[in-house]
């Protein structure tokens, strides 16, 4: 708690000033007694883009780890816990090891600044402290996804990956990246690094000859990664642990991504490690990335969660949700919770998506999981002005009825008891923010939830 609390000080000093993380983030890491030249010491694979990072970085680090690997992995946001950020081999790092580290680095910072506001903000801080694990972990590669861009990103402080990936560029924090794909796509790109190969999905045109000419400017061979590199495996499509459409060229990126690295380092202990389409497999169909396209059966309720931050994310949501209930379920009775902290054109567009689902009621929650308790989430927005966001949706919602609720959990509880009556088991979707998805998975499954006193029985 103690963490959290002195993490959550930390938000307001250059969050808003996106700009200048790269700067922060080596000024503060070289601060605490490590230097850029110290990051040489781990193989890292560096991954930006707009939709498809978290599962392109899931699926990699499954490949490589059921190779045999020792792996490290930093991204972000996280769900519920912000320990989630950093894991070694494919878990979170354990709450000791993360309160040992934090105060560690934190303490140094506090102890040498030169003013009351010299200290990181948070994303900064979470990057310094992630390579402090990465370091001293008993590990053999890391992965490491950019939080906003690429060129002025906290993580672009790596010199010499081994491989870079981008994954489908969309418009994002426009208020940063520009309001256009070319200058989106000039960020992203700044995490190209000369004779280091880069890989990526198709992309707009527009979006792909920018990358194109900062990948010549950089000097470093880039490369289309198209779904036909998933037909080295022995069945296509493979089946993912991800279920959408839209996860194939995510997956043939990293295992592109995964090739690259263990054909570099097939000798690992002194033993050779070939890359094994067998193992490829399994790994893709063993991956998990919860909050995207998750299916939670339960006895009273079938939720499905998928996060939809932009509107072409919103479109596959839709169409997994429909093909998913189509298959399992006929004429239930179809639920909607939402919630997205956006500009108004973008949860109008997203709602007339949504309304072709036809559902029967939905609810408009702020990204809380329960009232009454501590939701470590990164949201900015207070919970009168998320409230307000509500009142907007349902103003804007004219579809169907629709209900406000203070917390997710309220909207659940409600779900539950009018159904039962009905004696109906009705499918929920929960869409929208990441946020919402965290607030969920607290009160849903006892693995994420802070206080398993607060998981609801569904």
């Amino acid at each position: 708690m103690e963490a959290i609390l002195a993490l959550t000080k930390l938000q307001g000093n250059t969050d808003d000033n996106l700009l200048t993380a790269l700067e922060d983030s080596k000024k503060y890491l070289i601060r605490t007694g490590i230097s850029l030249d110290d990051l040489n010491r781990v193989p890292i694979i560096h991954i930006a883009g707009t939709k498809g990072k978290g599962s392109t970085c899931a699926y990699l680090e499954s490949i490589i780890r059921n190779h045999g690997f020792k792996t490290a992995f930093y991204t972000s946001p996280h769900l519920v816990r912000v320990r989630e950020r950093i894991k070694i081999n494919g878990k979170s790092i354990d709450e000791e090891q993360f309160v040992n580290k934090f105060f560690h680095v934190y303490n140094i910072l506090e102890n040498l600044k030169e003013n009351e506001f010299d200290m990181p903000s948070r994303l900064t801080f979470m990057t310094v402290l992630a390579f402090h694990v990465i370091l001293a972990a008993d590990i053999d590669m890391a992965i490491v996804e950019v939080g906003t861009g690429g060129e002025y990103d906290s993580t672009n402080i790596i010199q010499q990956p081994v491989c870079v990936g981008i994954t489908l560029l969309e418009m994002d924090h426009m208020e940063v990246l520009g309001d256009d794909l070319s200058s989106l796509a000039w960020h992203k790109a700044g995490i190209f690094k000369a004779n280091v190969p880069a890989y990526t999905v198709n992309q707009s045109p527009e979006a792909f000859d920018i990358l194109r000419q900062r990948s010549i400017e950089k000097n470093c061979s880039l490369t289309t990664v198209s779904v036909d590199k998933l037909k080295i495996l022995n069945t296509y499509p493979p089946k993912l642990g991800i279920d959408s459409d839209v996860q194939f060229k995510n997956a043939a990126l990293a295992v592109q991504l995964a090739e690259t690295f263990i054909k570099k380092f097939k000798y690992n202990n002194n033993q050779k490690i070939d890359f094994d389409k067998n193992i490829v497999e399994e790994a893709l169909k063993n991956t998990k990335w919860p909050g995207r396209t998750q299916i939670i059966h339960g006895k009273y309720l079938d939720i499905y969660l998928d996060a939809a931050a932009t509107h072409f994310a919103m479109k596959n949501c839709i169409d997994w949700f429909k093909k998913s209930i189509t298959k399992n379920t006929n004429n239930v009775k179809k639920i909607l919770i939402y919630n997205s902290i956006r500009e108004e054109c973008f949860y109008r567009d997203n709602f007339n998506d949504l309304k072709n689902v036809n559902f029967d009621i939905v609810y408009f929650v702020p990204n809380v999981g329960k009232i009454n308790c501590l939701d470590l989430q990164n949201t900015n927005l207070e919970f009168d002005e998320q409230m307000k966001y509500c009142e907007s949706f349902k103003e804007a919602w004219t579809y169907c009825p629709a209900i406000i609720k203070e917390s997710i959990a309220q909207a659940l509880q409600q779900i539950i008891s009018d159904n039962k009556k009905n004696n109906t088991k009705p499918v929920v979707l929960i869409t929208g923010t990441l946020y919402l998805m965290g607030t969920a998975l607290a009160v849903l499954d006892e693995n994420f939830a802070t206080n398993k006193n607060d998981v609801i029985d569904f």
